[in-house]
């Protein structure tokens, strides 16, 4: 029954790894960084909310840019006044045009008219923080993309130490596989000389059936791992196989360093509370006046599609909004509670990374410290495989006793090898924690 209990145990732990492939090419963990950086669907998103804050941003450019229209306009009237002003624009006004019956009884009065508008901002500090909190904001996207780039490489890292570990899983088992075909077959030699009796042979022959499954759901792990490994670099249309650098530790070299304020996501929430607070003073601005510049420029006929008898207008324009039934007192109460709320985001935040840096750098150290316990526990079993092979042999130890120390070094060597790709997985995060820009 510890034989069996131990088997499926190893069964167990290796449905548990996840990942996919068909047709086997090499690739190295830094190609793979590569591939994704270039095709990962979150990088190519965050890059276009990137773009849509440079788009916004230069949206504020009209604060220093004039704005010019053109239009065309058809007129038919018989009101008195609108006709008579008609013929003033069209400068066509004669003596006969003075005479009351007319002038009370124009008629149809037609009138063809082109404006040309412009219109150009001289002073409008509120738009002018607006413009900064929106460069803030572009420019926390820039951060976040980074960061982005950043999170994609941590999990390019962690698939592909998944994918490690598939492969040695299936080694693992290959050569438990070969260890239990061989014992199988002493012990089915045994039971022919008439030495054991048949459940020996038939307990060895359930462990090989159970390696065999084993091995095959191992397999099915390689294609598994790699279909995850393709997804995130954005290879979704591909179907080989990917074939890794054998799994081994990787060392941790700077587990002295600190939480970096510099670090991209915390740049962004710094870019953030920028924008918010330039928002503020933007609310604040707009209790002062504003001093614009337009002009209009016209040309008007009475036949269509003519273009007489032009004339301008230009000039300055002060306008205060004295009162606003306190809309702009409570934009910029809004506004201070924002900027307010993303300073304890930003202050929450920094206290969550340096709790997950502590942590991270615990794990690093319990996984060396399980390592090194799985090291020394498969040599021991190693050497306990050796010494009942060499016991079974005399007939001095059971099948089952050997079984069993076979079935414990397959595992102990799967434990070996989950250990050493968590301790990998945990060095790869804590990379991502200590990066900075």
């Amino acid at each position: 029954m510890r034989v069996k209990t131990i088997v499926a145990t190893l069964a167990c732990t290796l449905s548990a790894i996840t990942v996919q492939a068909q047709g086997p090419r090499y690739i190295s963990v830094d190609e793979a960084v590569t591939i994704a950086l270039q095709n990962n669907s979150n990088i190519k998103m965050s890059k276009l909310d990137e773009k849509t804050a440079n788009a916004n941003y230069h949206q504020t450019d009209a604060i220093f840019l004039p704005q010019i229209s053109v239009g065309y306009t058809a007129f038919s009237t018989n009101n008195p006044l609108n006709a008579f002003g008609f013929l003033l624009q069209q400068e066509s006004v004669t003596a006969m045009d003075f005479d009351p019956e007319k002038l009370n009884n124009p008629g149809s009065t037609q009138n063809y008219s082109t404006q040309v508008e412009a219109k150009l901002p001289l002073f409008n500090l509120d738009m002018i923080y607006a413009r900064k909190g929106a460069k803030a904001q572009e420019e926390m996207y820039k951060y976040k993309t980074e960061r982005t780039e950043e999170y994609i490489e941590f999990e390019v890292c962690k698939a592909y130490a998944q994918l490690q570990m598939s492969y040695q899983a299936r080694d693992i088992l290959q050569k438990s596989l070969e260890d239990v075909e061989q014992i199988h077959q002493s012990v089915t030699n045994f039971y022919n000389q008439g030495l054991i009796q048949k459940s020996d042979v038939l307990n060895a022959q359930v462990q090989v059936n159970t390696i065999e499954a084993a091995l095959a759901k191992a397999e099915s792990n390689i294609h598994n791992a790699s279909d995850g490994l393709r997804l995130i670099m954005g290879m979704e249309n591909e179907r080989e196989v990917f074939v890794t650098d054998s799994l081994q530790q990787k060392m941790a070299l700077h587990q002295t360093q600190t939480l970096s304020s510099y670090r991209s996501d915390i740049m962004a929430l710094n870019k953030a509370v920028d924008a918010t607070n330039m928002m503020v003073k933007s609310s604040k601005m707009a209790f002062l006046p504003r001093i614009n510049a337009f002009g209009t420029y016209n040309l008007n006929d009475d036949k269509a599609f003519k273009f007489r008898n032009d004339s301008y207008l230009v000039g300055i324009q002060l306008s205060w909004t004295i009162f606003s039934g306190n809309q702009n007192r409570s934009k910029i109460k809004s506004s201070q509670f924002q900027r307010d709320k993303m300073q304890e985001e930003l202050n929450l935040h920094i206290k969550q990374s340096q709790l997950d840096l502590d942590k991270t750098k615990r794990d690093l150290n319990d996984s060396q410290i399980e390592i090194n316990k799985q090291k020394t526990s498969v040599e021991q079993a190693d050497e306990a495989l050796r010494i009942l092979g060499n016991r079974h042999r005399e007939g001095l130890a059971s099948t089952t006793d050997l079984l069993m120390a076979q079935a414990q070094l397959s595992q102990q060597r799967l434990l070996l090898a989950q250990t050493i790709m968590s301790y990998n997985i945990t060095e790869a995060y804590w990379h991502f924690l200590t990066k900075t820009e």
